[in-house]
C-alpha cells in the first residue's frame, strides 16, 4: 500500500494564477524560515551556531588591532587622541572579552562589545566622511562593522 503524495503550493501572488504553481525552494518554506534562527522578531545576521564561540576572540583581536593602530597614529603623527582613542577601545574591548568568559555575564560582554563597535563604527564614519581617504578610516569602519555584526549575532544567540 503506497501513501498518498501531497504537495503544497506556496504563492506570493494576490490571486492564483490558473496554471499550476511549482513548490517554492526548501529554503524559502515558511516552516523552516521560522526554525533559522528568528528569536522574538529579529534575525541574527551570522546565522553560525558558533558565533557565541567566536566573540571573544573577535573582541581580543579587535582591541588588540585598535591599541596597535592608535599606537601607529601616535608615532607616525604624535596624535594623542590617536592613542588615547586606542587605550580605551582596548580596554572596553578587554572589559567584554572578560565578561564573556563565564556563562552567567555572556550577554553583557556582548552587549559591551556591541557598543564599543557602535561608537567605534560612529567615530570612523565621520572621521571617513570629513576625511574622504579610504584609509585608515574606511578599513578601520568595515573594520568595526564587521565586529558590529558578529557582536549583534552573538548577543542574539546568548540572549535566549
Amino acid at each position: 500500500m503506497t501513501a498518498p503524495v501531497v504537495t503544497t503550493t506556496y504563492s506570493l501572488l494576490p490571486h492564483p494564477p490558473t496554471t499550476a504553481l511549482r513548490p517554492l525552494p526548501s529554503l524559502l518554506r515558511p516552516s523552516l524560515v521560522a526554525r533559522l534562527g528568528r528569536r522574538g522578531g529579529r534575525t541574527a545576521l551570522l546565522r553560525c551556531a558558533a558565533v557565541s564561540e567566536v566573540a571573544p576572540a573577535a573582541s581580543a583581536v579587535y582591541g588588540a588591532l585598535l591599541l596597535g593602530g592608535g599606537a601607529f597614529a601616535y608615532v607616525r603623527s604624535g596624535s594623542k587622541g590617536s592613542i588615547y582613542g586606542g587605550l580605551s577601545g582596548s580596554a572596553l574591548m578587554c572589559i567584554a572579552y572578560y565578561l564573556m568568559q563565564s556563562p552567567d555575564t555572556k550577554a553583557i560582554g556582548d552587549a559591551v562589545g556591541f557598543g564599543s563597535a557602535f561608537l567605534f563604527a560612529c567615530v570612523f564614519g565621520i572621521r571617513l566622511y570629513n576625511s574622504r581617504k579610504l584609509v585608515p578610516s574606511g578599513l578601520l569602519l568595515v573594520l568595526s562593522l564587521g565586529a558590529l555584526g558578529v557582536f549583534y549575532s552573538a548577543y542574539l544567540q546568548d540572549k535566549v
